[in-house]
């Protein structure tokens, strides 16, 4: 599968409606970016299940902003909406792989009771 240009009027729309999203921020200027591509582009061809989105920086400074992102590449993952991965810099196709099958592995129930376990501890009663 080809990889999606996410932009601010669409990103929600693919995370949302996706199980599972992985994002390249990135520019046409930087060179780590261009030489990551390649690799991007053959996961996206061997995981046809998973969507794999492109921000291009420079257009979405807005988008970029959201996630505080300071360094490009960029990768995020996302899974039933919430972010599992994020590093910054170019990865090997084979890390690239480790991080899509632990995200793929991962019990998304177990996730989202630790999350709902934090935020009720982080707005709970106060000793």
């Amino acid at each position: 599968m080809a990889t999606v240009e996410l932009t601010k009027d669409n990103f929600e729309q693919v995370v949302t409606e996706s199980s599972m999203v992985i994002v390249d921020f990135w520019a046409p200027w930087c060179g780590p970016c261009r030489g990551f591509a390649p690799v991007y582009e053959k996961a996206a061809e061997v995981h046809a299940d998973v969507v794999f989105g492109k921000v291009n920086t420079d257009a979405e400074q807005e988008l970029a902003g959201a996630f505080n992102i300071r360094s490009i590449p960029t990768l995020m993952v996302f899974r039933e909406k919430v972010v599992l991965f994020q590093q910054a810099g170019a990865l090997p196709a084979s890390a690239l792989e480790q991080v899509i099958s632990q995200a793929k592995a991962l019990d998304m129930a177990k996730v989202h009771q630790e999350i709902a376990e934090r935020a009720a501890q982080g707005s709970g009663a106060t000793s």
